[in-house]
């Protein structure tokens, strides 16, 4: 194990990546501990070696033209295409073309982050208080809670109209509208801070599991297990940088891949940590032999095929939504499991969940499932969810949970620093460029605490 540096990064996430690139080039001396092994967090991209096509386990879009990630990759001119396609949408049995966006984004609107803060589905219920009556008003309701619980993989019944207000408000300056994905997913990104960290002199230990942070004003003791070799390791710095996911921030100290803090941390951080949810998804990528959906044709348009679909919206129970990788018009269609879903398919095994998906593309494109497991040539999957070293998706903000976000970040004792998307304080929680923005955020902390 290498010298006690200046500073420890815990976690190789988006977060931890961007501070220690920030640190060392001031001359800092770094060294991140991760726990998988591999860096990137909950960014997981592989290559299919059939399609030689990105493969995203994890963070797949580039949400609007966010700074923190567009500014490292367009110097090194790597392509970035925009999504494109059709949407559509299975509803009373059949498929239809629909903007659920836009139909939504009207409803959002009328949030109003200055009123008392309430759940998603209370705002939904005091706007919309004819629903079980009104079918047009039911419709809109029910459309509205499936946009909140899949893009945020929030419970509708726990998410604060605060935090979705603000959320909105910081996608608008980005144009958050917009999606975009770099040629070869988020590892373009990875690799370039692999490159920075490596001339920088980081060190990087993976496969390093943190067990506890014992610490003072000025001086952290870190115990760390190797996997590899089962070794006990020990490391000190007077100052540590945590970036681990919320859902392991929140774990029990006896939880697998939790950290246990000596002294617990405080108690504003603490309550900070029950304000905050940590959303749950299951996704799965299919590769088939060929674009079967290029054949399918409505029988009210016959002339007109889904073979510009981009995404598929639906009210199924196990995989409301779905995209496939256009413009790019490869075999290869996603299925996300959000929220409920993911809760029915977290924990079970590799075909049971690819079992749920083809069947769920079967009722949806009215293919016998058989058939589509005939066309199958891979399946890909990672449950977030059962993984120790993230506990879930990505982060929420509960019904009182303003503030949360600046408290769960803020610094102890110039001695214990915090990043990681769950930190961002300008709404752009759930992000891979809000993790950017904590690390950087961190980062300065830390400086400033040393001048």
């Amino acid at each position: 194990m290498s010298k006690n540096p200046d500073v420890i990064v815990i976690g190789a996430g988006a977060a931890g990546l961007a501070a220690a690139s920030k640190l060392a080039d001031t001359g800092l001396s770094v060294i991140i501990l991760e726990a998988r092994d591999r860096i990137g967090g909950r960014m997981f991209t592989f290559r299919d070696p059939a399609c030689q096509a990105p493969i995203a386990l994890g963070a797949e879009f580039i949400h609007g033209l966010a700074p923190e990630i567009w500014q490292p990759l367009q110097p090194r001119k790597v392509t970035i295409t925009e999504v494109t396609g059709d949407q559509w949408c299975f509803q009373k049995g059949g498929l239809s073309n629909c903007d659920l966006f836009s139909e939504v984004d009207a409803i959002l609107k009328i949030m109003d982050a200055n009123s008392p803060d309430e759940s998603f589905l209370s705002f939904l219920e005091r706007r919309f208080p004819d629903s079980e009556i009104n079918p047009k008003q039911r419709e809109a309701k029910k459309r509205a809670v499936s946009y909140v619980a899949g893009f945020n993989a929030a419970d509708p019944n726990r998410v604060g109209v605060h935090w979705l207000v603000q959320g909105m408000q910081a996608e608008e300056k980005i144009e958050g509208d917009r999606a975009f994905r770099s040629l070869n997913g988020y590892e373009d990104l990875i690799d370039i801070f692999r490159q920075q960290l490596a001339q920088a002199g980081v060190v990087i230990h993976t496969e390093t599991i943190v067990v506890s942070v014992s610490w003072s004003r000025g001086r952290a003791d870190i115990e760390a297990r190797r996997d590899r070799d089962k070794e006990v390791c020990k490391l000190t710095a007077p100052r540590v940088l945590v970036t681990l996911p919320l859902g392991v921030l929140q774990a029990s100290t006896d939880d697998a891949g939790a950290v246990r803090f000596a002294p617990a941390l405080p108690r504003k951080k603490m309550e900070a940590l029950k304000k905050l949810e940590m959303g749950k998804v299951i996704r799965v990528t299919l590769r088939f032999q060929r674009r079967f959906w290029d054949e399918i044709s409505l029988p009210a348009e016959p002339a007109k095929t889904l073979s510009d679909m981009s995404f598929l919206f639906s009210e199924d129970g196990y995989f409301p939504t779905w995209w496939t990788t256009m413009p790019d018009k490869l075999p290869i269609v996603t299925g996300w499991a959000p929220f409920d879903s993911a809760e029915r398919l977290s924990g079970k095994s590799r075909s049971f969940v690819v079992d749920h998906a083809l069947r769920t593309l079967g009722t949806l494109f009215d293919v016998k499932s058989v058939e589509l497991a005939r066309l199958l040539d891979a399946a890909y999957f990672h449950d977030w969810q059962s993984d120790p070293f993230s506990r879930g998706a990505y982060s929420y903000g509960a019904v009182g949970a303003d503030g949360a976000q600046e408290a769960l970040g803020s610094p102890i004792e110039n001695t214990l620093f915090f990043a990681g998307e769950a930190t961002d304080v300008t709404g752009h929680n759930g992000t891979v460029h809000g993790a950017m923005a904590s690390g950087y955020r961190a980062a300065q902390e830390i400086l400033a605490g040393i001048r």
